[in-house]
């Protein structure tokens, strides 16, 4: 579609069907949970597919497509998606600051050893890698400098953990205020505190928390059986990207 039909597109679709948030990423981080979470809102609606993937993988099929995922809401109801890809994918947020630069986005960030472990065994378990786990981590950056979008989106075990990079293309493009970085460990920790923040974020009525919170598409502590060495390996790799986000946001794990 070229740039001006887009743009007319864009024109129709204003306070029509189209999202008014986002949940960015991270993969591994608890974006399944945070979908039911959401959902149980009534004033949210969310489609019933939980990635969508528009501004990745389906870029080319148009506003219009991604449009038909949010017909469905009720008038007043707050639209929005979880793609955890968002995040890491180069021209994501671009792509979305052309579409909705007034988008709310929400980030949950895990602990980065953890986030990439969960990651590889998540790719071991669905039949997206067949490498064993130090060799595939090794092979990670060849995989992605090849261009491949398989590999980008499927083998981006450590790149992925690197959070600083990826959330200063989303502040190049969106003011703070429309960016809600959480700590993925605090919203299965202390939800009551994430679920008010998140509700404050979204400009929702207040509500309790219903339930418990679901814990959906968690592993089968495969990671809880690598050696000690590596993951003391892995934090001394990802230490610096650590420190950088404790500096610039105020969030830390416990290494």
């Amino acid at each position: 579609m070229d740039t001006t039909r887009r743009s007319a597109v864009l024109r129709w679709l204003h306070g029509r069907a189209r999202p008014d948030f986002l949940g960015v990423g991270t993969q591994k981080g608890g974006t399944s949970s945070l979908y039911h979470l959401l959902k149980a809102h009534p004033g949210i609606y969310l489609p019933a597919e939980k990635e969508i993937h528009y501004f990745t993988t389906h870029y080319s099929r148009g506003p219009r497509w991604y449009a038909t995922h949010f017909q469905a809401a009720q008038r007043g109801q707050c639209r929005g998606e979880i793609t955890p890809f968002y995040l890491f994918h180069p021209d994501a947020p671009q792509r979305i600051h052309a579409f909705h630069r007034r988008m709310r986005l929400i980030v949950l960030l895990r602990d980065p050893v953890e986030r990439a472990l969960s990651h590889y065994f998540h790719a071991r378990r669905h039949g997206f890698e067949s490498l064993g786990l130090e060799e595939a981590l090794s092979a990670e950056q060849q995989r992605l400098a090849s261009g491949d979008p398989f590999h980008l989106q499927k083998h981006s075990y450590l790149s992925r953990s690197d959070y600083l990079p990826q959330l200063l293309r989303y502040e190049q493009l969106f003011p703070a205020a429309q960016l809600l970085i959480l700590r993925s460990e605090d919203l299965f920790m202390d939800p009551e505190a994430v679920w008010d923040r998140l509700q404050g974020f979204l400009q929702l009525q207040h509500l309790p928390l219903a339930a418990p919170l679901p814990w959906v598409n968690a592993g089968d502590g495969e990671a809880s059986r690598v050696p000690p060495q590596l993951r003391e390996r892995l934090r001394d790799q990802l230490g610096p990207g650590v420190a950088a986000i404790e500096r610039r946001y105020g969030i830390s794990w416990d290494w």
